[in-house]
């Protein structure tokens, strides 16, 4: 009951933030957060730097995530700081390879893909679980075995992507096919419940001139589907079953994102068939070879109670509060805008 409880309640409040942001974020004001002055120019004006709402939603997704780990990882015994060493040297691998790939891909300065981090990070997280565990077994939990680990892993991927993608609603980007070329079922299902963006700074209106269009809703699909799959696969993580957690959510996660690039129109590449596709489905082969190398045996069943204490630790609350910052100004200071502010004195109020 108590697991049904935890899953329901997170549930209800993401499904209202989804609802929320359909409504709102694909509008104009919903794509800058601040404008901070810098300069001042001869006219008397500022030159200022941009802070988007993409920032404020990808540092919140992030956080999230982390936080989601190490509560999941918490519930089966593992302490904070054995998930830390874990989760900081993949966090700092995966971050640039978003940036790497998107420049690889894309032949742009100023973009990155969580599609090239998800890439890294299903490469790179079973054989790093592997090394700290030998490296430090002496001083490991009994509980610390790497399908549970990847299973959380995955569980915090799938979900935090899905806050994620509000990001991309707010900013434009990662949009989906004009709603007249889509196929037959989905001009049919989103007729009513597409989304136009509005906005010059939109990627949507820049990039492709689809400014007051009505797009296929793909980012909110995504959404709807990633946050399915990680609140099932949280249920199925409380209950034990971390290889079923693990596959359903890694392999939903990768043919998702190779099927979701039909209905995309933004740019990712020159080949019909995109690099983003070929990542996706390899990872989501690579996931399926996991069990053939790694077992897990003799975990007690995970304590939902147990995880959602070791979140209450002030040194563990500083740390993601740091983290939010770190994304916010590292996602969220725009390259491609730029503001002119001017400042007045409002005589009335003084």
């Amino acid at each position: 009951m108590q697991n049904l409880i935890f899953v329901g309640s997170l549930a209800v409040f993401y499904g209202l933030l989804l609802w929320w942001s359909a409504r709102h974020l694909p509008a104009e004001k919903w794509q800058i957060a601040a404008s901070i002055p810098v300069k001042k120019t001869r006219e008397g004006s500022w030159w200022g730097i941009n802070l988007t709402y993409y920032g404020f939603f990808s540092a919140n997704a992030m956080v999230c995530a982390v936080g989601l780990f190490f509560m999941l990882s918490g519930s089966l015994g593992i302490p904070a700081f054995q998930s830390f060493i874990f989760l900081a040297p993949l966090l700092s691998l995966c971050f640039p390879a978003s940036r790497l790939f998107a420049r690889w891909v894309e032949k742009k300065p100023a973009t990155a893909t969580i599609g090239g981090a998800y890439f890294a990070g299903v490469v790179l997280a079973p054989w790093l679980g592997l090394f700290i565990k030998h490296s430090f077994q002496v001083f490991l939990s009994p509980a610390w075995q790497i399908i549970p680990l990847l299973a959380a892993l995955s569980i915090s991927y799938i979900l935090g992507e899905g806050l994620g993608r509000l990001a991309c609603i707010s900013f434009g980007c990662c949009y989906g096919l004009p709603l007249a070329k889509g196929p037959a079922w989905v001009r049919f299902v989103f007729r009513q419940r597409h989304f136009v963006f509005t906005g010059p700074m939109k990627k949507a209106s820049y990039e492709s001139g689809l400014h007051g269009t009505p797009l296929v809703p793909i980012q909110l699909i995504t959404s709807v589907i990633y946050g399915a799959a990680g609140l099932g696969g949280i249920l199925l993580f409380l209950h034990g079953h971390f290889l079923a957690a693990l596959l359903g959510t890694n392999l939903l996660a990768g043919l998702w994102r190779a099927y979701s690039e039909v209905l995309r129109a933004d740019y990712r590449g020159e080949k019909k068939f995109t690099a983003y596709q070929k990542m996706s489905l390899i990872g989501a082969a690579y996931t399926c070879l996991l069990p053939w190398f790694f077992d897990y045996r003799g975990l007690p069943a995970p304590q939902v109670g147990a995880g959602l204490e070791l979140l209450w630790n002030p040194t563990l609350l500083l740390a993601l509060q740091g983290l939010w910052i770190f994304i916010l100004l590292a996602t969220g200071t725009s390259k491609v805008t730029r503001s002119s502010i001017r400042f007045h004195l409002n005589k009335g109020k003084i």
